[in-house]
């Protein structure tokens, strides 16, 4: 059988919210939104998760979310540190901020030889995204690949949002734009940008597939960014901009998978009580146990 490994971004102590948001419960037993990822991924045929995370949370988080799942899935831990550049590159004075999505995914590159979905910890993606894109790395597909949602399905009631526009062509990724300030406005959706928007826009949520080749490409293109922008405290090295590197240069094609689950997730606090009704739904339609690992 194809193993499949899902690569968890959980590094970010969530600035906005003002807290370890990963951790935080929002079901009746307890459970967190990387629980329900996990749970989802499990049953799509995934055998293998990774976490994403700072090495000074680790014992916090295995007590409160990796331990439940022994004997259920493979877990392993890779820490996204400051100072895991290249050779010759140094960390600059006064920087705090994670070098961005990029490198995040460039920290697992020892521990995956196998296709690999990456996805942010604090999303909420339902069942159908996981099985829609483990469906084509299990048939053995190699190309890469995204799941796209539906603009007006990500949006929050209580601030503004950034989310990456994207272009399709004939079931093929075009561009993905990463777009700032976005918010409904009555019946307009703003932005950062001079466009016009309804909601049915298509955007990434970061639910990328790929394969251990993109570990080649990203060591490659991440001095080039550190020769540029290493010097700025805030800049981050981001998969939308690889993406649109690898397309550009036609270096490779992804594939647009979409997604009929209704996505949500927690960027301020007071999304939270949304998600926990949300998720109460699915338990009373019996989409998910009211326990997710017993």
């Amino acid at each position: 059988m194809q193993d499949l490994t899902l690569l968890v971004m959980a590094a970010g102590m969530g600035s906005r919210y003002g807290g370890l948001k990963q951790l935080d419960p929002v079901s009746p037993n307890g459970e967190t939104i990387i629980d329900y990822s996990v749970f989802d991924a499990i049953r799509a045929g995934f055998n293998k998760v990774i976490f994403i995370i700072r090495e000074e949370f680790e014992n916090e988080f295995k007590n409160q979310i990796t331990n439940k799942y022994k004997n259920k899935i493979e877990v392993e831990f890779v820490f996204q540190d400051l100072s895991n550049l290249p050779k010759g590159y140094n960390c600059p004075n006064g920087r705090l901020k994670p070098w961005g999505t990029g490198h995040a995914i460039l920290s697992a590159k020892k521990l995956i030889n196998e296709p690999f979905v990456v996805i942010n910890g604090d999303d909420f993606y339902g069942f159908e995204s996981f099985e829609v894109i483990s469906k084509f790395y299990l048939s053995g597909k190699k190309e890469y690949s995204m799941v796209a949602f539906k603009l007006e399905n990500t949006l929050s009631k209580f601030g503004a949002v950034s989310r990456g526009l994207c272009q399709v062509s004939e079931g093929f990724l075009n561009s993905v734009v990463e777009t700032k300030e976005l918010q409904r406005n009555k019946n307009l959706i703003s932005s950062n940008r001079d466009i016009n928007l309804n909601g049915s826009e298509l955007v990434s949520m970061n639910m990328w597939g790929f394969t251990p080749k993109l570990f080649d490409y990203l060591e490659k293109k991440f001095p080039l960014f550190l020769d540029i922008y290493g010097d700025k405290l805030n800049s981050e090295f981001l998969i939308p901009s690889i993406v649109n590197d690898l397309i550009v240069s036609k270096t490779n094609r992804l594939l647009v998978l979409n997604s009929e689950s209704n996505w949500f997730g927690v960027t301020y606090k007071e999304d939270k009580p949304n998600v926990v009704k949300e998720i109460n739904k699915l338990i009373k339609k019996g989409k998910y146990p009211t326990i997710l690992f017993k």
